[in-house]
């Protein structure tokens, strides 16, 4: 019986020397289809894009495309059927032409295409999409990934050469397909990605420890991180310290309403106070305790965002709303951005949210109903994850909270995800209806999806979320399938232009979801404060506001959120401020 009888490689064939498959030939059917990802790639999705991060797109896309088709022409040749390499050189081309038309005239309208969406955004056109540096830095990426690919496909080649002498070749072919994956799937998750996710948030650690503090120390005892606070000041980290010395005081909140006010209570636990969560979060509660949170008439209790940041836009608009007759509270969880959150660990935080709700909801449940600050929960982003998942409606069914506002939800939050899947028939799903409004309501820039047919039941729940936030609407079936949002009229934050293309459109939204902070108040994952008084005064029932003490209320809002929760010299210059942010100028 021959070596290839029993299924064994010949020892000549293995002798004959072999291409490397480094340098083979480019797949016509690849590159045909990649140039038709390419072109696709250039048209508008939800957030606006600059030459380099459009460039970055159109290499990966032209690179999954060209992955698909080569798989493909692969499968033909290994069916026996006719290869198109027999082609000639000058067949090839003519083949390739027309798609290198269309992918020019792509590059021909791209700046029209980004300008769809910065013109909805109120963000000064382009000039030009840089059509050039666009081509360079896609192809560099393109290279790039091809040669990782091939690199891979020699690891196979080498584990199937070696495999082969042991055993059968078909096994040998099987066993190196499936430990090649091993090793990718390894190095590119489990360890590699992990490692690289652990190691940023240790890195961010040591240098948020080693910056000075942006704001001096309280002198009054009453706050977070005075000499009298059980909070040491140094330990709260730069987004801690920025939380609790910021906001307004009570002569800020009466120049507004004309009503004596109060010094809002903020508490913050950092990540170096306490080495668990439990502990960090019963820290939490002392403090709070100690400060008299539970003795005001509200009292939020606030998951931040990866990098422990709160948005100064929503908790300074509850603060006025409630003439500061109000605490909040937050712990800290982690130094790295939502989106590198989500994409590393999206349970990052769950526990630290579910630690200090726990002990926050017990103490309150503990208290007397009619002596207790009504008690609500916020979130943004990662920050809305971990809140909905901190407290859950079936232990709380006897005593619930008094409402929530989770604003800019990730698409894998799951009472969100549930919610808009069962919404009531024919709501829009960027703005659904659920039931009869009675327990939840959703908002965008213009209010809510509709008048509900019921009044607030003894919990109100608000999401947030405009159409133009790509971490809210993100749907990894978005490869294969048009989203229902986008079969809908589109919102007023969505440029008219866009299409769904397969691949493409979950590549451009994946992009988005990097991008989606930095577009103005008011669209992409940036929640304006205007809306954050709208929604609050929803969730926690406000009274005693007149419309036009509502409307300078949002105008101020608006001009401190120019400046980033800091001061500005004058009203023109935080305009100015906020002009200079958006063209690029001010960082």
């Amino acid at each position: 019986m021959t070596d290839q009888q029993n299924g064994r490689s010949d020892p000549a064939e293995e002798a004959r020397p072999r291409r490397l498959a480094l340098f083979s030939p480019l797949s016509l059917p690849g590159l045909i289809l990649g140039a038709l990802l390419f072109s696709a790639a250039l048209t508008p999705s939800l957030i606006p894009r600059d030459h380099l991060s459009q460039g970055a797109l159109a290499g990966l896309c032209f690179f999954a495309g060209y992955a698909i088709g080569a798989l493909f022409s692969w499968i033909w040749t290994y069916l026996g059927l006719p290869e198109i390499r027999r082609l000639s050189w000058r067949v090839r081309g003519l083949l390739l032409l027309p798609f290198a038309v269309i992918a020019l005239i792509s590059l021909a309208h791209t700046a029209g295409w980004q300008n769809s969406v910065r013109s909805l955004m109120g963000m000064p056109p382009v000039e030009t999409a840089h059509p050039f540096i666009v081509c360079v830095v896609a192809l560099a990426l393109f290279v790039l990934l091809l040669a990782i690919t091939r690199l891979i496909g020699a690891l196979a080649s080498l584990l199937d050469r070696c495999m082969r002498r042991y055993v059968p070749v078909r096994l040998a072919a099987l066993l190196s397909i499936a430990l090649t994956a091993i090793v990718v799937w390894l190095l590119a998750s489990d360890i590699l990605a992990r490692s690289v996710f652990r190691l940023l948030d240790s890195s961010y650690r040591t240098y948020d420890a080693l910056l000075e503090p942006d704001a001096p120390k309280p002198t009054d005892g009453g706050r977070t991180g005075s000499a009298a606070s059980l909070i040491d000041w140094n330990e709260l980290g730069r987004m801690g310290r920025r939380f609790v010395a910021s906001g307004p005081d009570a002569r800020d909140i009466s120049a507004v309403t004309g009503r004596p006010a109060m010094q809002p209570i903020r508490v913050y636990v950092g990540l170096q106070s306490r080495q668990t969560p439990e502990e960090r979060a019963r820290l939490a509660l002392d403090e709070l305790k100690r400060q008299g949170g539970f003795d005001r008439s509200v009292l939020v209790v606030i998951t931040p965002t990866g990098t422990g940041w709160v948005d100064p836009a929503a908790i300074n608009a509850v603060e006025y709303l409630h003439d500061g007759d109000i605490a909040s509270v937050a712990v800290q969880y982690s130094y790295l951005s939502s989106p590198l959150s989500l994409v590393a660990q999206s349970e990052y935080g769950a526990e630290t949210a579910r630690a200090l709700f726990t002990e926050i909801y017990n103490y309150w449940t503990a208290l007397p109903k009619d002596e207790r600050p009504k008690l609500y929960l916020h979130g943004l982003s990662l920050g809305a994850l971990n809140s909905e998942k901190s407290a859950s409606l079936f232990e709380m069914i006897g005593d619930p909270v008094d409402g929530a506002l989770w604003s800019g939800p990730p698409f894998v939050t799951p009472q969100w995800q549930t919610i808009s899947r069962e919404r009531n028939p024919g709501s829009l799903q960027r703005l659904p209806q659920f039931r009869d409004g009675r327990l939840v309501r959703f908002m965008d820039q213009h209010g809510f999806a509709a008048q509900a047919t019921a009044d607030w039941g003894p919990m109100r729940i608000v999401y947030l979320q405009y159409a133009s936030d790509a971490i809210v609407f993100f749907d990894d079936r978005d490869f294969y399938r048009a989203p229902d949002w986008m079969k809908e009229p589109l919102g007023s934050d969505v440029s008219p232009d866009l299409r769904w293309h397969p691949i493409v459109t979950a590549l451009q939204l994946g992009l988005d979801m990097l991008l989606a902070a930095g577009t103005p108040p008011g669209f992409g994952h940036v929640y304006a404060a205007e809306h954050y008084v709208d929604a609050w005064m929803a969730v926690t029932d406000v009274k005693g506001w007149s419309p036009q003490q509502v409307d300078a209320l949002k105008q101020r809002l608006a001009a401190q959120s120019a400046c980033d929760g800091h001061p500005c010299a004058s009203p023109d210059a935080a305009v100015d401020e906020k002009r200079d942010v958006y063209e690029g100028r001010g960082g």
